[in-house]
This record gives structure tokens, sequence and C-alpha cells, in this order.
């Protein structure tokens, strides 16, 4: 069994397995301040690497795999922290704001806005997401309360561009 910890975790911890590396967003979710938004922004500045070399369909499937391989991953770093939702693992911001990116137009602009609004969903968990966040502690419900934030970040754009177009 893992050894747990409630301190803060440090570039050894990333480096003590391969799921903490992942859960921890590559390093972003050590921030000392706003991990989540760190961890978004990782997420946005590697999507951008990665977009060119995958189709749309591709992107699905690695982000179906990320997702699910993502409860694992926390599920294992969480139980090493002694919190199955502390707030440097961020690989549950990562893997639903790809999803978003994937589906939002790719000028600076809409993905500015995609950005803003998933932060705003993730940090407010309106419902169902709060229930996740509350009640399922564990890497599903943590996967789970930033899919809904994402999917919440969808509608508002999509109404957005309707009401633009």
């Amino acid at each position: 069994m893992a050894k747990t910890t409630r301190r803060r975790p440090n570039l050894r911890f990333l480096f003590a397995h391969p799921a903490h590396f992942l859960a921890l967003g590559c390093g972003s979710g050590l921030a000392p301040k706003a991990p989540g938004t760190f961890g978004t922004l990782f997420a946005w500045g590697s999507f951008l690497l990665f977009r060119p070399y995958f189709d749309d369909f591709q992107l699905l499937i690695l982000f179906a795999a990320a997702y699910l391989g993502g409860i694992w991953l926390i599920n294992v770093t969480g139980r090493a922290l002694g919190d199955p939702d502390h707030g440097s693992i961020v690989w549950d911001e990562i893997v639903p704001f790809w999803l978003v990116l994937l589906l939002t137009p790719a000028s600076l602009t809409w993905q500015l806005a995609a950005f803003l609004l998933f932060r705003l969903f993730d940090i407010t968990k309106p419902q169902p997401a709060r229930y996740f966040d509350e009640h399922v502690k564990n890497g599903f419900g943590v996967m789970a309360d930033d899919l809904i934030a994402a999917g919440y970040t969808l509608l508002v754009l999509a109404l957005l561009k309707l009401a633009l177009a």
C-alpha cells in the first residue's frame, strides 16, 4: 500500500510514479497558487502542440482513453496524497479541456472564452458537478465533475455562437 501524506507534493513525488506525473499534469499541478488554472493552461498549450498530428476521430479515441485512464491515475495519486481530490491533481482539468478545445473554433478569442468559461464552471461547480465533487470521492467523481464543467462550457459557447450568427 502507498504511503500517504497531507503535505504539498514536490518534484520527488511527481517523479515517484508515472501516475503521479500524469495526474499532476506533468508538473503543472505543482503551482503553489491556482494549480487548476495552471493545469488548464497546460491543457491548452499541449493541445496546440499535438492537434496538428491527429484527426478529430483519433483525438476523441485518445481523449476517451485519457479520461478512463485518468480515473485510475487520480485514484493512485489521491491515495498517495491522502486526498482523492488534492488540488495538485489536475488531470481532471486537462482531459475535459482538451475536449472543449477540440469542439471550439480555432481562434484565440473563442479559445480564450472557452478557457474562462471552463475555469468558471470548474470553480463554481453547478449541479450535477457539485454532487460529484461532494459525494463521489474517487477518481471517477473527480473526473466527472470536470467533464460536466466542460459540458456547461460547450453549451454556453454554442449559445454564444448562435447569438453572434
